[in-house]
């Protein structure tokens, strides 16, 4: 390379650098202006904006958490508890979402792409009469997310399911039934592939 070539490189690597150092500091400035305003919120931990959050209050978020833009932490005001709780070192890419009127956990090192959506309920549609947004929620059961596992990206988890420990969830999955330990699932519904890890008696 000519010597013009090497000062555009160490140039354009110079605005990236700078542009990622501002993007950070952002990021850590949001996430202390909204720390107190959470039930829990860990040290080390980072959430990117835009986020949107209703319930901040029914929320817990542990330590060393990465929560990308866009996301939504939606903790319905029907409950007087926490309904939404996000363990330790849990990753998640951004556009996210978390719907909760009873429990949602996600318990440490979760592993989560980008594009999930997880609820512990769904909306009532049956009254013909009225728009479906005014209709309420049903089919309302917890969700848990156990530790290690990784939901691929545009991933749909639905009321009541169980992911288990460690376990993978492809891409564009819906699942609707728990997934067991160790197991790799996928497609629409979500049905088994494989399982691996340790040996079950």
């Amino acid at each position: 390379m000519d010597s013009q070539t090497n000062l555009g490189t160490y140039r354009n690597g110079s605005i990236l650098k700078i542009y990622s150092l501002f993007h950070k500091i952002k990021a850590k400035a949001f996430s202390l202006a909204i720390s107190g305003s959470f039930a829990e919120f860990g040290r080390a931990t980072t959430v990117y904006p835009p986020l949107r959050i209703v319930g901040p209050n029914r929320i817990k978020i542990g330590s060393g958490v990465f929560i990308g833009p866009n996301s939504w932490l939606n903790a319905l005001e029907s409950s007087d508890h926490c309904v939404i709780s996000i363990g330790d070192r849990v990753s998640v890419v951004g556009s996210f979402v978390i719907s909760a009127a009873k429990e949602v956990i996600i318990e440490d090192d979760v592993l989560i792409a980008r594009n999930v959506y997880i609820s512990d309920h769904s909306h009532r549609y049956h009254d013909t009469f009225m728009p479906i947004q005014s209709q309420g929620i049903d089919k309302i059961a917890p969700v848990i997310v156990k530790q290690g596992s990784w939901l691929g990206q545009n991933c749909v988890i639905g009321p009541g399911v169980s992911v288990g420990v460690g376990s993978v969830v492809g891409a564009n999955s819906f699942v609707n039934r728990d997934i067991p330990d160790y197991s790799v699932a996928a497609g629409s519904p979500a049905k088994m592939i494989k399982t691996f890890g340790p040996a079950r008696t």
